[in-house]
């Protein structure tokens, strides 16, 4: 079962119609957008000029049936402590969103699709890294 859950610059390339995140996300049977991937995109959408456009793209895709917004909540915020103290003691810290980002796809069972390599940084994370 394909079940990958998108980062901000796969749902970004994605928009741009980068191939090979159409073709997974075409054929993916689940897809988990972490809330915190959304929280970026509207901070994002909030400073552009097409900000109505961004918002209503989004919302359609996440209407779509395999879609399925993933929240932050008490379990997600034990794997996020566990994961960060793993880096940190590994001297491999990551940006925070990315690790709360990894922390809800190690919690929903995923691959998490991305074009940012720190993600193979993130112990228990099993990432697809697109080039």
């Amino acid at each position: 079962m394909s079940r990958y859950c998108l980062d901000t610059s796969a749902y970004s390339m994605l928009r741009r119609g980068e191939a090979q995140v159409t073709e997974l996300i075409d054929r993916a049977e689940w897809i988990g957008m972490p809330a915190v991937t959304l929280g970026e995109l509207y901070a994002g959408f909030a400073q552009g000029r097409k900000r109505p456009q961004n918002e209503e793209t989004l919302a359609s895709f996440l209407e779509h049936p395999v879609v399925t917004v993933l929240p932050v909540e008490e379990s997600v915020a034990k794997i996020f402590g566990e994961l960060t103290a793993e880096l940190r003691r590994a001297g491999t810290p990551v940006p925070l969103n990315d690790a709360w980002i990894a922390a809800q796809t190690v919690r929903a069972g995923a691959t998490v699709l991305t074009f940012d390599r720190h993600f193979q940084l993130i112990p228990r994370v099993a990432a697809m890294i697109l080039t």
